[in-house]
């Protein structure tokens, strides 16, 4: 393996992982054993701000003694309104010490649903991070009896505010100094006291169907998630990481803080979502976890670029990704790969392929992980294909993180590998839903025991809404959510996943939602990629003077269509797509389409362009 993508398939040295049977206790542990040691980097104007354990270690101290002052108390919850900044890190292992529990609230979030939130949790204590966030706290606190404290992370622009219920941070830790000074220790001593049953936190789903649901997570569930994590995906002081996806989602807070500060892992903050190429270029991390959306942008900006470059670099670059592509799928078949391809690949990464892994920054990068959505296997055998291994992961925010992973040496491409250590996942024997059952599961839905009851059995069996496949291997196969599984006019089942995972493999579309269900045939709407079609537009000369001129454009019309028609050859006649619709609107996460993670609710979509959907059938065929 090493030979061909230089990964380094070492296992965990457990001499050098933190202690601990709850987050606190490992947070602690890692604070004196790896105090010099720089563990997060934020910038600061410009410059890598390090922060090493032990500055980290008292200002989370500070923070949590400010806490105690405040007056938490135990299973009191904290929540958080922020961006992924190192603050937020801080606030919620200060949270955990005193024995709080956490949650937290995309920073994209409306301030209705902030309320909702804030008043389902019972939240008494709430973090904001600038004046925006403060805004949409301000705005619904007179509905939050229980809201006793608002907290500010920067207070650039609120100089000359005052409002005896909101502080900057920096006041609470200075508050948190003089607790320390007339109660030394008392933050460790209530850390101590937090059983490993204990609720951590809480993580409130995306919301695709309904209202968010508050799912409960125990101190053990997490520990546990956090080793079986390094068993599968293994990390040490010596790697580095992005951190950039929302910490109040399940993945990054396992896989970027909790699993960082149980290894050491040095975690770099981007400074914000735009710039999140830019700095995994300069960071050229170790490791990279990121959902399927940017693994796709990232080929996507490839492939134009590709096609700008001159003849002799596009062909050394068609030349250099089908040599990684045999050595790939020769390996993946578990084939013998013989010298000949060997020395190919080798050229071929010397001459071209070194260079794209460099232009978007995975150059350095031991492996390359994904989930949370559907990928398209031709994407995670294109990066195969330059060099760095995929492994895609799959577990739910109910799962408490990953539930299934690929492996080195034991992948099968369109499948999501194996049960992790200590988790099972079978077939439920009429609906064909995939279940799952371990430690990591969580607790129940806060507030909504029904919805508990719906979703975890007796046996302790976690419904997933998923329907997959399970092969005599032990492979596990997604095919698709049992509410999006369409069934034509005609009778033929059909996972739209499939079809519009290959359709986000254009560089060209960046999302998309087939609709088919009780109809005679399929059509689709589509997001192209705006930066992608704009570089179109101007190659070829076509006038646009927003996204909404682009979409209408006739020649962007055609260029879709020659897209979905390259994809349509995949498929069976039944699975084709015969009509389609631009989107004139770049959705983003504050659009109600779309979730805080980036996935498009169906039904919603399906409710909101019912009219143009029933245009294209009204069409026919």
């Amino acid at each position: 393996m090493s030979n061909l993508w230089d990964v380094q398939e070492r296992p965990v040295d457990g001499r050098l992982m933190t202690e601990g049977d709850t987050l606190a206790a490992i947070f602690w542990n890692a604070i004196d054993q790896r105090g010099p040691k720089v563990w997060m980097r934020q910038k600061e104007y410009g410059i890598w701000d390090a922060w090493t354990h032990a500055r980290i270690g008292e200002a989370t101290d500070e923070i949590g003694h400010g806490l105690l002052a405040l007056g938490l108390q135990p299973g009191e919850v904290v929540s958080i309104l922020s961006n992924t900044v190192v603050e937020w890190v801080l606030c919620d292992f200060a949270v955990m010490s005193c024995g709080g529990v956490c949650s937290g609230i995309y920073p994209t979030d409306a301030a209705p649903q902030v309320q909702f939130l804030c008043q389902d949790s019972r939240t008494v204590v709430l973090f904001v991070e600038d004046e925006e966030q403060l805004d949409k706290a301000l705005a619904v606190r007179d509905q939050l009896p229980e809201l006793r404290n608002i907290v500010v992370f920067d207070m650039k622009g609120l100089r000359d505010f005052d409002d005896e219920q909101v502080v900057s941070l920096e006041a609470l830790r200075a508050l948190g100094r003089e607790h320390l000074a007339l109660h030394p220790g008392e933050l460790r001593r209530r850390a101590a006291l937090v059983k490993p049953s204990d609720l951590a936190l809480l993580v409130y789903t995306s919301g695709t169907t309904g209202r968010p649901k508050g799912v409960m997570h125990s101190h053990q569930a997490m520990v546990f998630s956090v080793r079986n994590q390094m068993r599968v995906l293994p990390q040490d002081d010596s790697d580095e990481r992005m951190c950039f996806l929302p910490l109040c989602h399940v993945a990054e807070r396992l896989l970027g803080s909790y699993c960082g500060i149980y290894s050491g892992a040095k975690l770099s903050f981007v400074e914000n979502p735009a710039t999140v190429p830019e700095n995994v270029r300069e960071i050229a991390p170790t490791m990279l976890f990121a959902v399927p959306r940017v693994w796709e942008k990232f080929y996507s900006g490839v492939t134009i670029s590709v096609q700008e470059a001159a003849w002799l670099h596009r062909w050394l670059y068609r030349w250099g990704i089908c040599v990684g592509s045999q050595v790939a799928d020769r390996w993946l078949a578990g084939q013998a790969i013989g010298i000949v391809l060997r020395w190919r690949f080798r050229l071929a990464r010397f001459l071209v392929l070194d260079n794209v892994r460099k232009s978007i920054g995975i150059h350095r990068c031991r492996y390359i992980s994904t989930s949370a959505a559907p990928i398209s296997p031709s994407l995670i055998r294109w990066y195969f294909g330059l060099g760095v291994p995929m492994w895609e992961g799959w577990g739910q925010t109910e799962s408490g993180g990953t539930a299934t992973v690929t492996r080195a040496n034991h992948i099968k491409l369109g499948t999501v590998g194996k049960p992790v250590n200590g988790m099972e996942v079978v077939i439920a024997p009429v609906t064909g839903e995939l279940l799952i059952r371990g430690p990591s599961v969580f607790l129940g839905y806060l507030n909504m025991p029904e919805k508990t009851d719906e979703t975890l059995d007796t046996d302790g069996w976690l419904h997933t809404g998923d329907v997959g496949t399970i092969d005599a291997e032990g492979y596990v196969r997604i095919t698709d959510r049992m509410k999006d599984i369409i069934i034509t006019a005609g009778g033929k089942n059909i996972t739209p996943s499939e079809i519009e995972n290959e359709l986000k493999f254009s560089p060209y579309i960046t999302d998309a939602v087939v609709i088919g269900d009780r109809r005679p045939y399929l059509v689709v709407i589509v997001m192209i990629e705006q930066e992608n079609i704009e570089k179109f537009a101007q190659d070829h000369n076509i006038p646009f003077s927003n996204y909404a001129s682009l979409a209408r454009a006739p020649q962007v019309r055609t260029l879709i269509h020659e897209e979905i028609e390259k994809v349509n050859k995949k498929f069976a006649r039944v699975e084709q797509v015969k009509r389609f619709f631009l989107l004139e609107t770049q959705l983003s996460a504050e659009d109600e389409e779309l979730t805080p993670t980036m996935k498009l609710k169906r039904k919603l979509v399906e409710q909101k362009y019912a009219e143009q959907i029933s245009a294209m059938y009204e069409q026919g065929e």
